[in-house]
């Protein structure tokens, strides 16, 4: 069982930076292959970025390559999303997810565990 919990969402404007964190419970963060995605009103959850369990392979969407970074701290159980250069579409509820395999980690239901979500806003 793991438990996810984000934080660091909020009202930026366009060209601004967030930093989203994810802090997992249990003993075997760093077995899990950790994953972002994002939810904007009427929309589909989207994915945006995958770790592999040793953060060696990362996956991004096309939408965010360049601009956001994917890192983890096993040490800490925390996972992060760094987001630069942020476009009002990037707006939405962000979402940590863990996943025990590593297979389709585009998506949503390859991930057994979910956080709350945090809330990201980009003003133009």
């Amino acid at each position: 069982q793991v438990q996810l919990v984000e934080s660091g969402g909020g009202l930026v404007q366009a060209g601004d930076s967030l930093r989203l964190s994810c802090a997992a419970s249990g003993r075997t963060f760093s077995s899990y292959t950790m994953g972002w995605f994002r939810q904007a009103p009427g929309k589909e959850r989207e994915f945006v970025v995958a770790s592999r369990r040793s953060g060696g392979v990362i996956y991004y969407a096309d939408s965010v390559k360049g601009r956001f970074t994917i890192s983890r701290d096993n040490a800490k159980n925390t996972v992060y999303l760094q987001m630069d250069s942020l476009k009002p579409e990037d707006t939405g509820v962000y979402y940590c997810a863990a996943a025990a395999l590593s297979t389709n980690l585009v998506t949503p239901t390859s991930y057994a565990y979910w956080g709350q979500g945090t809330q990201v806003t980009v003003s133009s």
